[in-house]
């Protein structure tokens, strides 16, 4: 190995192994000061404001999209804007979580009277417990930080990674005091992948799609014709009720012609697939994606509650809407 892949190896594990040490103290340290932060937040009728400078800033912007994504609404405050015009945000019933590692920053020890002038709650994410910001706060988050895992010791990377995780455990920890379901979840992503697996249903997609069909006595050949024409690949076989007698697929035309000389009398019942696999039209379209993965199907015939055939969902669909 050459030297200067000796020296990318070696730095990249190093500053892992500082990091994972940084978490692991963060861990330990965990105190009544977290805990009544997660409670006050908790019972705030308010909001929580997120605050720092520089890289802090960027990680407080972050917890803000968590919390909000989690049930808990969060604003976030650049703390020069702050002493600048946009104090006005803040109200007295909001919590006001200011991050620094240091705690001692010139815009931090404008911001802090200000904040607690207005009454508003004020919690300190810093690493320095001595510092004028861990003073001046009503409750301390610790992020305890030995060393940044630069090998300069300077730029912020340890000491940010334990900001984050600290979000992300004050995220989490106020979803379980609330009972956050994955229900909540689905309400505050409803256009992301994630979302969509925990609400989309069958009923969402069908109604988009053709749907064909044919009885059991239709000919080859306009059951050819309402396979091509309804472009999904295949076509339900139902009797007079609409009730699901099977199918015909690509895949089962491809078959006949193997197996089939003469096709001059050939009816659907003669090539379809019996018992083919259904949903419900209330499924849920990542339990659809599951069955079509299982059997390894591109389409599944739709039925309402009365088991009458009412259309057709297809992969595409949930290639489409981000399902897979």
């Amino acid at each position: 190995m050459k030297a200067a892949e000796n020296i990318i190896l070696s730095t990249a594990r190093e500053t892992i192994d500082i990091e994972v040490a940084t978490l692991q103290d963060l861990k330990n340290s965990l105190d009544e000061g977290f805990i009544a932060t997660v409670e006050a937040i908790y019972h705030s009728p308010g909001r929580v404001i997120l605050t720092g400078i520089g890289k802090s800033a960027i990680v407080a912007q972050k917890i803000v999209a968590t919390l909000n994504s989690t049930g808990t609404p969060a604003i976030f405050l650049h703390a020069a804007d702050a002493i600048h015009g946009d104090l006005g945000m803040v109200q007295t019933h909001d919590v006001v979580i200011c991050l620094s590692k240091s705690g001692e920053t010139p815009e931090i020890k404008v911001l802090v009277p200000l904040v607690k002038n207005m009454g508003s709650m004020l919690i300190g994410m810093v690493s320095n417990k001595a510092s004028y910001l861990a003073k001046q706060a009503r409750y301390i988050l610790h992020t305890p930080i030995d060393k940044e895992a630069d090998p300069n010791n300077l730029a912020p990377t340890a000491s940010t990674t334990a900001q984050m995780a600290m979000g992300d455990a004050l995220a989490t920890s106020l979803c379980a005091l609330r009972g956050f379901s994955p229900r909540d979840f689905a309400q505050f992503h409803p256009g992301g992948s994630l979302g969509k697996q925990l609400y989309l249903r069958v009923s969402d997609l069908y109604p988009h799609n053709a749907c064909p069909k044919v009885s059991p006595d239709t000919n080859l050949k306009r059951t050819i014709l309402e396979i091509t024409s309804k472009r999904l690949g295949a076509t339900a076989v139902v009797d007079e009720q609409e009730k699901v007698l099977g199918i015909v697929t690509d895949g089962d035309l491809r078959r006949m012609l193997e197996r089939m000389d003469n096709w001059t009398d050939v009816q659907a019942k003669d090539i379809m697939t019996v018992q083919p696999k259904s949903v419900s039209e209330h499924t849920m379209a990542v339990h659809a994606l599951e069955i079509m993965r299982n059997h390894s199907i591109s389409q599944l015939l739709v039925v309402n509650e009365d088991e009458r055939y009412v259309g057709v969902v297809h992969l595409h669909d949930l290639i489409r809407e981000g399902i897979m």
